[in-house]
């Protein structure tokens, strides 16, 4: 009889164990392209965990690997959410890895910034421009165009991210093109820039760069303000943010619900908090615009360049900005790299 008090015993112990072991993996949900160094998701993934319980690990991917990642996954989805350069969420649901939802909040997001039916939503944006670490310039002039980064003076100092893989590094080949002539339609302008560039032994990192430029190992990189600022005003690095001479882009920045995700309920928890005023005032003090214009601090607002510097940074066609994405892509593969 005790032998089989103690069978039931451990029984219920293996049951109760096995629902809370139930109940942690509840509690969770997997992003992917969600890197603590990048945007603050660090300050954000904290955020959420606080005031929803739910935990989101740190994920390093950049947005064209988790695009390819939720498509080798697509029969059994790993991913809750994503988060992704707009371009590569377009591309995402022609690919039919992610799936509609609106979040609390979704009526503020303006037209433009979102897929009608919410397979993607803007949550935040940014200019591109060059982020600068002054003090590793050794003397030299901060670069004001995107002729400046062809002289040799720069040479060994310049980085960009993979334009083939991280949303970063296309936009940076969008706005290089637009500012010096080009259009979705004809990105000769971009690849000759590239090919000129070469001379002047660019590194071309895969993953953000931010420790890179804070150690002083990239010293000009094509990046966006809100890292600048960071760097500036966070890290207290001597760091200027430049939006060039000839002209930018400003690009949104979207999140989406994984099709069939594995934790749905906890995965629109996540979507809806970084939405909430609590949630888009993380990204605005992380120097990034949100989507929600209202929840933008005045204070903040002062550390960005002034209106009449941002006159330069002008948005796209983002829907042909996407389709075009695969064919520059294959072009700077065979003509660049």
């Amino acid at each position: 009889m005790k032998s089989k008090l103690y069978r039931i015993a451990r029984l219920g112990v293996h049951a109760t164990l096995a629902l809370a072991a139930a109940g942690a993996m509840a509690q969770t949900a997997i992003c992917y392209n969600c890197p603590t160094e990048w945007a603050d998701w660090g300050t954000q993934l904290r955020a959420i965990k606080a005031k929803t319980g739910i935990t989101v690990p740190a994920d390093n991917k950049n947005s064209g690997q988790s695009l390819a990642q939720l498509v080798a996954e697509k029969a059994s989805p790993v991913a809750d959410v994503t988060y992704m350069g707009v371009t590569f969420a377009i591309q995402a649901q022609k690919d039919g890895v992610v799936a509609p939802y609106q979040p609390a909040g979704w009526d503020e997001i303006p037209q433009g910034l979102k897929e009608p039916a919410g397979n993607w939503f803007t949550i935040h944006s940014g200019t591109l421009g060059f982020m600068v670490n002054v003090d590793a310039l050794k003397g030299k002039p901060v670069p004001k165009s995107w002729a400046d980064l062809l002289k040799p003076e720069y040479k060994g100092l310049i980085g960009y991210l993979d334009p083939a893989s991280a949303f970063v590094g296309y936009v940076a080949a969008v706005a290089v093109n637009e500012a010096r002539g080009g259009s979705m339609d004809d990105f000769a302008p971009a690849i000759d820039y590239f090919k000129a560039l070469q001379k002047n032994d660019p590194i071309v990192p895969k993953q953000t760069s931010y420790a890179r430029v804070l150690s002083g190992e990239i010293a000009i990189l094509l990046d966006f303000d809100f890292n600048a600022y960071r760097a500036k005003y966070k890290d207290q690095a001597n760091v200027q943010f430049v939006i060039p001479a000839e002209g930018a882009v400003v690009v949104p920045y979207v999140m989406s619900l994984v099709a069939k995700a594995p934790h749905q309920e906890q995965a629109k928890k996540v979507l809806d908090f970084v939405l909430s005023d609590e949630g888009q005032a993380i990204w605005a003090k992380a120097y990034l615009r949100p989507v929600r214009a209202s929840a933008m601090p005045k204070e903040v607002q002062a550390q960005f360049l002034p209106a009449s510097e941002y006159a330069r940074a002008k948005t796209v066609d983002y829907g042909k900005m996407a389709a075009a994405q695969r064919a520059f892509s294959d072009r700077y593969l065979k003509e660049v790299r």
